[in-house]
């Protein structure tokens, strides 16, 4: 299983919000849902994806000579790109010496990623952090994420997975014994709401939190806040009871929403399905973790 392949598109090292002490988080491509604010837009599709950033490029032409489709050009000595056709090759990224260009995702092994991750394993052990699976949505590739997780087993490296709980629930079944965290996306709790956001309604992912509390799972709700989607009080009482009546839940997180993936859409050539600037109020949401804490009985805490 160790040559088995899988799509990455970053390893990320010394990382301190996806689980316990100091971790190694590997992000694997392809996911099912399509949420309108991702933070990580590149990590939607299974497949490598070609990046541009204009602001980078100074309209050397390099790019142009080494694409074999013709899809790089250059009219009146700016660079234009036609993203039908790509086969994302990464022969233009080669030549790009300003780094506008940028080829995400790439095909590595099961040893591969294992041999980079467990250099922090100092860190590990001092910090009792480990590796952290997610994407993307680590169940996309099941049988690579499974093969990760049986690695990790072998070789006493603690694992954390992020999932969003949108997949095979058998696959979920035979990871429970290989992981020591599952961290939940709970994004919005009405079903309806929920497909109108993400593409997908959530009757399979509330189906999977039950069966992970149910199979005795550690489980840590992990819930972006969502200004005009889910801000809402109602949204954060569901949340509280949801949290209080599954006995393996044992925090929940509020990751209050960012920006940052609108200038990732830009260098992939898409349009913004959720575009406000809003920061929240951190105070005001702590002031309801505070409140969310009291009502289930579970530590909710603001990341």
């Amino acid at each position: 299983m160790s040559d088995l392949l899988g799509t990455i598109f970053n390893i990320q090292r010394f990382c301190t919000q996806d689980g316990p002490g100091i971790r190694t988080t590997v992000f694997l491509k392809g996911c099912p849902l399509r949420c309108a604010w991702c933070h990580n837009p590149e990590s939607q599709r299974g497949v490598p994806e070609l990046l541009f950033s204009s602001e980078k490029c100074i309209g050397c032409g390099s790019c142009v000579a080494a694409c074999p489709n013709g899809l790089h050009t250059l009219r009146d000595g700016t660079h234009c790109f036609t993203r039908n056709g790509c086969i994302s090759c990464g022969k233009c990224t080669a030549h790009c010496w300003a780094e506008a260009l940028e080829l995400c995702g790439k095909k590595q092994t099961v040893a591969e990623v294992m041999d980079e991750a467990s250099r922090d394993r100092p860190f590990y052990e001092t910090s009792g952090g480990g590796i952290t699976l997610s994407g993307g949505e680590p169940l996309a590739q099941g049988e690579f994420t499974l093969a990760l997780a049986q690695s990790c087993k072998q070789e006493n490296i603690p694992l954390c997975i992020e999932t969003c709980g949108y997949g095979d629930p058998s696959l979920l079944t035979r990871l429970i014994p290989l992981v020591d965290i599952f961290l939940f996306d709970i994004k919005l709790l009405d079903a309806q709401e929920h497909k109108k956001y993400t593409g997908v309604d959530n009757i399979l992912i509330q189906q999977n939190l039950r069966l992970l509390s149910q199979r005795g799972a550690r489980i840590i709700l992990r819930c972006p806040i969502i200004p005009d989607v889910n801000q809402t009080p109602a949204f954060f009482d569901g949340l509280a009871e949801l949290a209080a009546a599954l006995s393996g839940v044992e925090a929940v997180h509020l990751e209050p929403y960012h920006p940052l993936g609108l200038s990732k859409l830009q260098r992939l050539g898409r349009q913004a399905d959720y575009d406000r600037p809003t920061i929240l109020d951190r105070k005001e949401l702590i002031h309801i973790a505070a409140a969310m804490t009291k009502k289930s009985g579970k530590p909710v805490i603001v990341q």
